[in-house]
């Protein structure tokens, strides 16, 4: 399957991933979301506002962490419960995004794991938050 099992896992390990954020980017996620805010998109009337021109999606920030989370820590078989998001600074294109996530808590019985997640631009928190998710249990079946 690829990715931990909740016997594998440990408070305090942690993933990461880097991303450059495009304009491409910012079309895609608007094409795909609907989210058309011409905060995002139109310069001219970014440029009015007290950001001084366009920025990047907060939400295309949140699927870096989702994928930190289901490609790595878990990983794969992962399932989402929940994630809270604060969005401390602008991303703006061409800004290069590290998102993080780091096991705070397992509960092992519920087979449930809680994670800091953070997503990063020059060292500096744009976004933190927390999550939780069900991590699969070893031996039991893979997802289709």
């Amino acid at each position: 399957m690829g990715g931990l099992c909740l016997e594998d896992l440990q408070v305090g390990q942690g993933a990461e991933l880097t991303r450059s954020v495009s304009e491409d980017d910012l079309r895609a996620f608007a094409a795909v979301t609907g989210d058309d805010n011409p905060l995002h998109l139109d310069e001219v009337y970014a440029a009015a506002t007290p950001f001084g021109g366009r920025i990047a999606h907060g939400m295309l920030c949140a699927g870096y962490i989702s994928a930190v989370i289901g490609r790595e820590l878990p990983g794969k078989g992962s399932v989402y419960v929940s994630q809270s998001l604060r969005f401390r600074r602008p991303v703006r294109i061409g800004d290069t995004v590290t998102a993080r996530a780091r096991i705070t808590g397992i509960d092992t019985a519920r087979a449930r794991v809680t994670l800091a997640t953070t997503c990063l631009v020059a060292g500096k928190v744009v976004v933190d938050g927390e999550a939780e998710v069900i991590a699969p249990r070893r031996g039991a079946p893979a997802p289709p």
